[in-house]
């Protein structure tokens, strides 16, 4: 099946899920950033307009640059509407991410945007640290152009799993393992997107470094609105039903989710750390065994 087709099927599966958290990409209205988000970094290097709806940060050989969330949060589906640099981006690492404040037992969940040359695949690498372990390192090629127009990017976080959304299909799920010794993030989270020069490992494995000729590099928001739990110190409010996405129908995916899972992970995952035997000769307990 080719990409369109499958695409068009993946779609028809997926129409009805989700409907609570619908999100249109063209939308401008909504947030500001500045209701919701600070800038972190780069403060010359971002550019706002329609009211601080639509933002465009960048990276040169001066600085890059990124923002955070004001608040902490302990449970959610958090989104942004992205659009990445253009082509002949390579070693460019555009990020949207929560990260908690502490640095003993971090928790972290990542979408990492690596950039690339023109005419090559574009790569979206996920990874889960939880309680300090990381190296939970997943790679897709997208089956979009994702430098051409916004998509939606979400992650969805209770106690029970962690699902990463392109648009509207799961690419990536981390259930709670706890149970078996397998940490899982337990501690507020804030949300911070950036831009960075990360061409010592970005593209084929830091070989390919930034050509510095095509900067700037220009990667867009949009969508800041934010579904989630704010939380300081006690993350028990942030478990109650009465956010919707704590509700025990998403604890696990649909079976049209399901469906739709199962292909993307056959048709355009390229790395799996459980499936790295050089790395992990025994897989990690959170893998399928």
């Amino acid at each position: 099946m080719d990409s369109h087709r499958l695409m068009s099927f993946m779609v028809v599966v997926l129409v009805s899920a989700f409907t609570e958290q619908s999100v249109t990409s063209s939308n401008l209205q909504g947030p500001s950033i500045f209701d919701n988000y600070n800038i972190g970094w780069g403060y010359d290097h971002v550019w706002t307009s329609n009211q601080g709806r639509d933002v465009q940060i960048f990276l040169d050989q001066a600085s890059g640059s990124g923002f955070q969330s004001k608040s902490m949060y302990g449970s959610g589906f958090f989104h942004l509407n992205v659009k990445l640099p253009g082509n002949n981006s390579a070693g460019v690492v555009t990020a949207f991410y929560l990260t908690s404040s502490s640095l003993n037992h971090h928790d972290e969940l990542d979408f990492e945007f690596l950039g690339n040359n023109e005419g090559k695949p574009h790569y979206l690498q996920t990874n889960v640290i939880a309680d300090g372990k990381g190296d939970r390192e997943q790679r897709i090629s997208l089956w979009f152009d994702p430098t051409t127009s916004h998509h939606s990017y979400r992650i969805l976080w209770n106690r029970y799993q962690i699902v990463f959304f392109v648009d509207e299909y799961p690419i990536r799920v981390f259930k709670n393992k706890h149970n078996i010794g397998v940490g899982y993030p337990s501690q507020p989270l804030k949300i911070i997107c950036s831009i960075w020069n990360g061409d010592s490992w970005a593209t084929d494995g830091g070989l390919t470094k930034v050509n510095w000729t095509y900067a700037p590099f220009i990667a867009g928001f949009r969508s800041f609105s934010i579904k989630g739990c704010p939380a300081q110190n006690s993350m028990q409010p942030c478990y109650s039903s009465k956010f919707w996405w704590n509700r025990n129908q998403y604890w696990e995916l649909s079976p049209s989710q399901e469906q739709a899972y199962q292909t993307v992970k056959s048709k355009y995952m390229t790395y799996d750390y459980c499936s790295d035997k050089t790395r992990y000769p025994i897989p990690p307990p959170e893998c399928p065994q």
